[in-house]
């Protein structure tokens, strides 16, 4: 008797068996070690060539550390009072190590914004449709009186490294209903990070 072995129908597999429909071979977990071994990086003078001489306390900059087909790493400042606004990656998966400072995330879960703080040496991933709103998180600041925070002392640079799968080709940004559902307001063909 002849015994032949067939390939499973993979309709028919379990979700944890089959391998996940994603526009990368990289994973979330891929993104996360990655974002940490170019925090490790940026610490160890590896890319001090692309810091600027001083820090700018007003206007966010970033650089782009690594390149290439599958990745785009980037290290990025946080100055006070500036939002990325709500938004998405479009079609690429992200992770983030924060090198120096706290940053607050608002994210939505379907329903409402919900915040975390990461602090340095936190992780976070954003799966496809992860749409978030992060911003420099001032544990410290004081409210002035036209709303706005101020810092008690000389501002230092927030820093966090992102890594996006595949390299950012678009963003799409949202805003918040009355009826707590999320509006797109806008995408942009970008391949900067937010």
């Amino acid at each position: 008797m002849t015994t032949t072995l067939r390939r499973p129908d993979p309709r028919f597999e379990p979700a944890h068996v089959r391998p996940a429909n994603l526009p990368t071979r990289l994973r979330p977990a891929d993104l996360l070690r990655i974002t940490d071994q170019g925090v490790a990086d940026v610490l160890d003078g590896v890319y001090d060539h692309l810091l600027p001489r001083h820090w700018d306390p007003v206007e966010r900059w970033a650089t782009r550390l690594v390149s290439n087909d599958d990745l785009d790493v980037w290290l990025i400042s946080w100055t006070p009072d500036r939002s990325t606004e709500l938004h998405d990656h479009a079609g690429s998966l992200g992770a983030l190590t924060v090198l120096s400072g706290s940053l607050r995330e608002y994210r939505w879960t379907g329903q409402d914004l919900a915040l975390r703080v990461l602090d340095a040496g936190d992780q976070a991933a954003f799966p496809l449709g992860w749409v978030h709103d992060v911003q420099r998180h001032d544990p410290l600041a004081i409210q002035t009186e036209s709303g706005a925070q101020a810092s008690p002392g000389p501002i230092t640079p927030t820093l966090s490294v992102h890594a996006y799968s595949p390299p950012l080709t678009a963003m799409s940004f949202y805003a918040v209903t009355d009826h707590a559902t999320l509006r797109r307001t806008r995408t942009e063909l970008t391949d900067e990070p937010e």
